[in-house]
Formats: C-alpha cells, structure tokens, sequence
C-alpha cells in the first residue's frame, strides 16, 4: 500500500515540464499574434489607401482640365491618408475619359493611387523593409457641366 501512495503521489515530471510546454506555446503564439496584427494593420492600410483613390477620383471628376485634375487629385488623397498612413512615396495618376467627353455625354475619370508604405508602421518597429499598395477607384462626370 505504501507503494501506491508514493507512485500516486509522486509528481516529478510535472514541474519539469512546464518550463518546455510554456516555451513551445510561446514559440507558437507570439509569431501567430504578430501575424494577426500585421494583416489587421495592413488590411486597414488597404482600406485607407481605396479610400484615398475613391476621394481622388471624386475631386479629379469635379475638376475643369487634365491639368487640374491630377493636383487636386492627389491634394485628396493626401488629406485622406492623413492621420491614417505614411506613405514613402505616394503616386496618383488619372484616367479615364470623362474630362473629353462632350457636353451631354456621360464619362467616368479613374484616380490610381500607388503608396510605398514602411513595414514597421504596420508591425514591430525592428522588421526592416517596405511594402506597396495600389487602388484604383472611378467617379462619374456630370454630363451637364460645362468642361
């Protein structure tokens, strides 16, 4: 009898274990965490940058002439941007007919914005490098208005 009470109350083992177990969790749970949270942060970077093309788009579309649009285009996106994500470098290009078209006929003008975006704005300061993000949006062009 004394023998089962020492085997059943022997907990050697146990103890030592945990040290290993809690190493191999946190190997597994901080690089799930960290990925977690870039492809959160990136995902709203995304968002941001579409709304930057959207807000570009819409003021390239109000705007009289090619030469008009592509500044207050890209005035659009940076305000849009502002506050939300630093862009490297931030390119905006417009497209699309809607500044040619004749009076009473329907077009679009598309803005395209391309942002180089730090990869340590999006995760831990220390990871090194840079990714880009391009969207593109469309806005129509009223008709009526006089071009």
């Amino acid at each position: 009898m004394n023998h089962l009470h020492r085997i059943l109350r022997d907990e050697r083992g146990d103890v030592e274990d945990i040290p290993g177990l809690a190493i191999v969790l946190i190997g597994i749970l901080v690089p799930l965490v960290a990925v977690v949270i870039f492809m959160g942060r990136y995902g709203l970077a995304d968002n941001n940058v579409q709304s930057a093309a959207a807000a570009a788009a819409r003021d390239a579309s109000l705007s009289g002439s090619d030469s008009d649009a592509v500044p207050h285009a890209t005035q659009a996106a940076q305000l849009a941007l502002a506050g939300n994500v630093t862009c490297q470098s931030l390119s905006v290009l417009i497209g699309g007919d809607g500044l040619h078209t004749a009076l009473g006929q329907t077009g679009t003008v598309t803005a395209t914005i391309t942002c180089r975006i730090d990869t340590a704005d999006l995760s831990f300061p220390l990871i090194p490098g840079s990714l880009t993000i391009t969207e593109t949006a469309a806005s129509p062009v009223d008709p009526y208005r006089e071009r």
